[in-house]
């Protein structure tokens, strides 16, 4: 065989072996300054010492940092956390008084904060449950409804407010504080009670002062301008965007190996990754059902009789949104495990090969692989859905993914190019974890 056919018959063989490599047109642009909010450096340094202070929770005895901390790549660790009563950060933390039937996990996984502060980021929550809606006086659309006080800079902004009035992740029960008792009759009421203890630190007071231009006085102080501090430190703390991924984009062929290549080959073509994990940062920001195994309390309604999360349909009401939950950024998914609303896979080989088949994986799940904090109360519990066979078919007759048949050498390459979006420069972070805070409350169990 002439040597020209010779090599033209084996780039065909090749190119029906392993299907074409994307091209540049299916690769979304490099990430640029343009694409992130604006931030305020004096906010975000604000906004750090507010993240790690427990003087936001009900019981002053949690931060927004416990479950999402430097340590941890912006989350915890753990499949579903321990909030408020609970002692130790990461997958070393334990509840305090064990046997306390007040102890609960939180209902869903702490998902990691990396580049929140992109434009492209409209909806928050697993659920979507905050999102920008220009028709809202306050333009967002939250659970707070008209009870949300206006002057919110981002959605990051908004979602920083919710911890705040969960009684399981900050606020604690009724019996046990203000802050908890006020949320029972208003949002903005146990929003109010939080802001009176900050404006009471006078640390605080001079540093809101120095860093807010509508801040004269301590009493000038509002909850708006506490979220927007501590959005502007997740916007600008938890950038990740320089990446080998990145390198790639921007022109460096040598950015990614030989195994990263062909991984981006198969999550760009064959893979069919791409199909939800799309853009910039790797979402479509979207709502997708894909029977991914669920424990713990559950995200219930009122009056659900089952502890169960139905995800979407929560908020929607629609039928269709039935175990819907939001597309993840994978940027930095190689650091951020475990996996899933309910943090169901502890390595990133056993969630890929969950989406090659999904009834398959569901059906099969180990329970084992869950990281959940030992107590004896709630392990008598935490699997009962796995018991409920009308639940269970439902997470399975809403499952939108179709099997894909990957050779194993093929799921290799396609971890491999998932580790390339790691950026190891800012993984842990910008400004990390403060020594100490205005409040004087320790900033670590």
């Amino acid at each position: 065989m002439p040597g020209f056919c010779r090599a033209a018959f084996l780039f065909i063989l090749v190119f029906f072996l392993t299907g074409p490599a994307p091209a540049a047109a299916d690769l979304p642009a490099a990430v640029t300054d343009a694409d992130y909010h604006s931030v305020d450096p004096a906010q975000a340094a604000l906004g750090r010492l507010l993240f790690y202070d427990k003087i936001l929770s009900g019981n002053q005895n949690i931060a927004c940092s416990t479950c999402h901390h430097h340590d941890h790549a912006g989350s915890d660790g753990l499949s579903l956390g321990v909030g408020e009563g609970g002692a130790g950060l990461g997958p070393k933390r334990v509840f305090s008084d064990p046997g306390n039937p007040q102890n609960r996990r939180v209902p869903r996984h702490s998902p990691a904060l990396f580049n929140l502060g992109a434009r492209e980021f409209t909806r928050l929550f697993h659920d979507g449950r905050v999102f920008i809606d220009p028709s809202d006086p306050t333009g967002f659309n939250t659970p707070a409804e008209e009870f949300l006080p206006t002057g919110l800079a981002t959605v990051t902004s908004v979602q920083a407010l919710f911890p705040m009035l969960s009684e399981v992740e900050m606020a604690g029960q009724t019996s046990e504080n203000p802050v908890a008792r006020a949320n029972l009759r208003r949002q903005d009421y146990a929003w109010s009670v939080v802001v009176e203890r900050v404006r009471t630190v006078p640390a605080y007071a001079k540093l809101f002062g120095d860093t807010f231009g509508d801040i004269a006085h301590a009493a000038d102080i509002s909850i708006a301008h506490i979220a927007n501090a501590i959005a502007a430190f997740i916007n600008s703390e938890w950038r990740s965007d320089n990446s080998p991924y990145d390198a790639y984009l921007r022109g460096d062929e040598k950015a990614l190996d030989a195994a990263q290549k062909r991984g981006l080959e198969v999550f760009y073509g064959k893979g069919g990754c791409v199909a939800c994990h799309s853009g910039k940062f790797q979402t479509d920001h979207d709502f997708h059902a894909i029977a991914m195994p669920q424990f713990g309390p559950g995200r219930t309604r009122m009056f659900d009789p089952v502890a169960r999360d139905r995800g979407r349909l929560n908020e929607t009401d629609n039928r269709e949104d039935a175990y819907k939950f939001r597309t993840p950024s994978l940027r930095n998914v190689a650091a951020t495990a475990p996996y899933g609303h309910t943090g169901a896979y502890a390595t990133l080989e056993a969630v890929v090969r969950h989406h090659l088949n999904a009834p398959a994986a569901f059906r099969a799940y180990d329970p084992a692989q869950a990281i959940l904090p030992s107590e004896a109360r709630l392990a008598k519990v935490d699997f009962l859905i796995f018991d409920n066979a009308t639940e269970q078919a439902a997470i399975l007759a809403a499952n939108e993914l179709q099997p894909i048949p990957l050779t194993d050498a093929e799921v290799a390459d396609l971890i491999a190019f998932l580790h390339a979006l790691t950026d190891k420069a800012n993984q842990s972070g910008r400004l990390g974890a403060p020594q100490n805070v205005p409040s004087g409350l320790p900033v670590a169990d």
